[in-house]
């Protein structure tokens, strides 16, 4: 257990750096589009990059953690390497057929976006990004103690990419570029990470000498199969997961257009910039968690109300205090042209209240193996962000797609748990238990 703190204190701290660094990079970049471009092609930029979101379940596959548990059960390190090379190639082939499939499906929703630099900037940003099948090597680095390395690189490369997007913008070049950086990133960071893997990887038993270079040749269909079918929830609740957070943008560009999407976008933004830290924190809390379960029940329910008790006193913290500087948060930052994102901020901060505990409850659903609640809730809640848009946009705007955010995060992070028997008597038992 101490060892599993340690690592988990040591991932913990480079993932909080190497986040912090690409929001906070990704934010400012979003100011600098919104003032420099205009509202217009900001949207244009959202709606790309969230079409761009709905790929990483495709290029994940539900595989990065579970690879790294299923090789340390085999007793050879060819095995071990061959499952983690399979696992590879099946992310690259996949990524490049989602890519393809997602390329498809945005020239038919989208096509008036394909002109100019656009029409081949796109399709280079959905399909080079099929190479973050190369980040499994940074996870089995993980397992072996290298944390601090590959992160700080990915934080290097997305202060480098930050640099030239921002030079280009000065410069008077438009989204295409931005978008041609991002799919040059992709490349980069994964050739990074795979280089790292070749120079710091130990033998993964002792006495057993260091494997040989990637290449597809190592494809077991066996494997590939074990692997795909214990990954099914994982990938799943990835899908539906990015759905549910990122549809609002797509919809609104489709049923409002560019302008008001990129209206919207400066707003969530602003909101979604602090869910670093619960998302940090709760890898950080785990083990205390874990142990705590382990040891006893009424301990671990108290542990976790205490947690729970903190990111929700944070998220309140924040949620008021930002509703009441919208005003002059969004002039400042993008000027009065986007003064109709100071309600959509308002609203759309509140939601942080339910997503901050939603952290620590999915940490929950693992520890007491109730995973499959958790792809229910997330599928539930992308059903609802849907049909709660369709019917809100054409009323209500901009405004009406933050109150279906508000309302779709309530109930997938927090609200579902009293539809499920064992989560709700647990909700009452996580109340009444005494410290």
């Amino acid at each position: 257990m101490k060892l599993l703190k340690k690592i988990l204190l040591a991932r913990a701290t480079a993932m909080l750096g190497d986040k912090l660094v690409k929001l906070s990079a990704g934010a400012v970049l979003t100011i600098f589009v919104a003032r420099m471009l205009g509202a217009s092609e900001l949207g244009i930029y959202s709606i790309v990059m969230a079409w761009s979101a709905f790929l990483v379940p495709l290029t994940s596959m539900g595989l990065n953690n579970l690879v790294v548990r299923q090789m340390v059960k085999l007793d050879s390190g060819q095995q071990a390497m061959t499952m983690l090379y399979t696992a590879v190639s099946i992310r690259l082939g996949l990524g490049l057929l989602g890519g393809a499939l997602m390329l498809a499906l945005f020239y038919l929703l989208n096509g008036e976006l394909f002109s100019g630099h656009l029409s081949y900037t796109i399709p280079l940003l959905f399909m080079l990004q099929a190479f973050f099948g190369f980040l499994l090597f940074e996870f089995y680095l993980n397992y072996q103690g290298t944390f601090r390395t590959p992160a700080y690189v990915k934080s290097i490369i997305s202060l480098v990419s930050f640099g030239l997007k921002l030079v280009l913008l000065y410069q008077g070049f438009g989204i295409a570029s931005l978008l041609l950086i991002y799919a040059g990133e992709f490349l980069i960071v994964a050739l990074a990470q795979y280089w790292i893997y070749r120079q710091k990887h130990r033998p993964f038993k002792e006495e057993q000498q260091r494997w040989p270079g990637y290449h597809p040749k190592y494809f077991n269909l066996t494997y590939g199969k074990q692997l795909l079918k214990r990954s099914s929830w994982l990938w799943l609740s990835g899908i539906v997961t990015v759905i549910y957070l990122k549809i609002d943008i797509v919809m609104l560009g489709a049923m409002a257009g560019t302008e008001q999407a990129g209206i919207y976008a400066a707003a969530s933004r602003l909101s979604e910039l602090w869910y670093v830290f619960p998302a940090t924190l709760a890898v950080r809390y785990y083990p205390d968690m874990l142990k705590a379960y382990e040891k006893s029940w009424d301990g671990y329910l108290i542990k976790l109300r205490r947690f729970a008790l903190l990111f929700f006193s944070a998220a309140l913290a924040i949620a008021v205090v930002m509703s009441l500087t919208a005003d002059g948060i969004v002039v400042l930052l993008f000027g009065e042209a986007f003064s109709d994102a100071v309600t959509v901020l308002q609203i759309h901060i509140w939601s942080g209240c339910f997503i901050f505990v939603r952290y620590l409850i999915g940490q929950h659903l693992v520890i007491t193996e109730q995973e499959p609640l958790s792809l229910f809730s997330h599928g539930m809640g992308a059903l609802l962000n849907v049909g709660l848009n369709l019917w809100l946009i054409p009323q209500y705007g901009i405004v009406g797609a933050a109150w279906a955010t508000l309302i779709s995060y309530a109930y997938a992070s927090f609200f579902f748990l009293f539809f499920a028997k064992r989560t709700r008597e647990q909700f009452w038992q996580l109340l009444r238990v005494k410290a």
